[in-house]
């Protein structure tokens, strides 16, 4: 008889092509999608080449995005992107994103119905994560790996113990999904869900939209987890409906998908349940994501910058949320606002809906779509004793620039009236 299998155990066990697996095995599955960017994809081709094998196993299903330091921030970087963009066209690679098409990775490959649910992926980032908001299986792993998966189409894992967490009541205002991820960090710690896999659940969750999933599922990586799954529903299908229809296996280039749902009785290394509705708008102060504070408790923080943007908070709902709150005010003077959107499509929506003159009037700089600041790399790097609060996923130290600078995690309406207000606060202190 086989064994009631969590989410996570039941896409391993079909791509490994076993019956039913368990925690701490270790397996070697086939993969449905392989992604590196332009700062892990040279490594993995260098090591790919080593291999001596001709051609990667399937180029329809090898993403190469290049957007951590695209468009090219300088000669270096410049020739990253070259060595990417060489071995994708002399591999004949589909889906590989030039600037001006690109996005950020993990907003970009969702919207191009690319990763569906059930499917196994790997990514030399380790927020590959993101796509458990989507009832895939997705991590980072190394470049090295990403090579032997671009000739094999294979990987070898150790099966993740599970654990279930469980959010009932509703979301109070300005609070999402970042809000829910920052709290869960801050109850476990960074390591709190070490090498384990995050199924998230309850009525919050299914009332959640994809894109505060896609939030969530994106920081599971924060707290030591190897992926962070949420159930595929109603809002996940209508999500995908005009990206990757079910039964549409040449959609894209894609295939028919069938959602994996958890097995009554599973087996959980542990529940834990949270009340939604005493969770208040988070700030994780430096320099970890566990350092989450409620926004009552923050006090006067004065701060320099503020960055709405990032695989995490990058997408439509996010700026429309930063648009809610900077709508006929003034970024304060001492204060650099800068708003990044996730991807080309993300962007366009913005210029059609009058978000980018809104945040130009507003005071902001808005950019093309790129990974930019939120791992220090430009379009907002922080000298020494600068501040900023932002919607990317780490504040680590030196993570946006020099060493004793500090980066505040937080929600885009929280970004967005920290930059109006000149110090961390809330739509609250705005009259909202």
């Amino acid at each position: 008889m086989i064994k009631p299998m969590t989410v996570a155990e039941a896409i391993l066990a079909a791509r490994a092509g076993l019956p039913e697996v368990a925690p701490g095995m270790l397996i070697e599955a086939n993969l449905d999608l392989v992604l590196a960017n332009d700062i892990t994809a040279p490594i993995a081709i260098h090591e790919f080449e080593r291999l001596g094998v001709p051609r990667v196993f399937d180029r329809s299903k090898i993403v190469l995005v290049p957007d951590h330091f695209a468009p090219n921030k300088d000669i270096k970087s410049a020739e990253q992107c070259l060595e990417m963009r060489r071995f994708a066209q002399a591999q004949e690679i589909v889906h590989y994103f030039e600037v001006g098409r690109m996005g950020i990775e993990h907003v970009l490959l969702p919207e191009q119905g690319l990763v569906l649910p059930g499917d196994l992926v790997v990514g030399a980032d380790s927020h590959t994560c993101t796509y458990g908001a989507l009832g895939a299986f997705a991590t980072g792993v190394g470049s090295t790996d990403v090579a032997v998966a671009m000739a094999t189409g294979r990987v070898w894992l150790k099966v993740p113990e599970t654990l279930r967490i469980i959010f009932r009541g509703p979301l109070s205002r300005w609070v999402g999904g970042k809000d829910l991820i920052l709290y869960t960090i801050g109850q476990i710690g960074v390591d709190g869900a070490r090498y384990q896999s995050m199924e998230f659940s309850g009525q919050t969750i299914t009332e959640l939209s994809m894109d505060g999933r896609f939030t969530m599922a994106n920081m599971a990586i924060e707290a030591g987890a190897k992926a962070g799954l949420f159930p595929v529903d109603d809002k996940t299908i209508a999500y995908l409906a005009p990206r990757a229809p079910r039964g549409a296996a040449g959609f894209r280039g894609r295939r028919a998908y069938t959602p994996v749902a958890p097995d009554p009785g599973a087996t959980y290394a542990r529940t834990i349940e949270f009340d939604a509705a005493q969770i208040e708008p988070q700030v994780s102060f430096p320099h970890l994501p566990s350092n989450a504070r409620p926004l009552s408790q923050v006090g006067q923080v004065p701060i320099d910058q503020a960055v709405i943007g990032s695989c995490t908070n990058g997408r439509w709902e996010d700026l429309l949320l930063a648009a809610q709150v900077l709508r006929g005010r003034q970024v304060h003077s001492n204060v650099r606002c800068i708003v990044i959107p996730g991807s080309q499509e993300v962007y366009r929506q913005a210029a059609r809906e009058g978000l980018l003159e809104l945040f130009v009037e507003a005071g902001a700089a808005v950019s093309t779509p790129t990974c930019g600041p939120c791992l220090g790399g430009y379009m907002g790097v922080l000298a020494a004793r600068e501040r900023c609060v932002s919607t990317t996923n780490r504040n680590f130290v030196g993570r946006m620039g020099h060493p004793k600078s500090e980066v505040y995690l937080a929600n885009p309406a929280i970004a967005a009236a920290s930059a109006v207000l000149g110090h961390i606060g809330g739509p609250g202190e705005l009259g909202l």
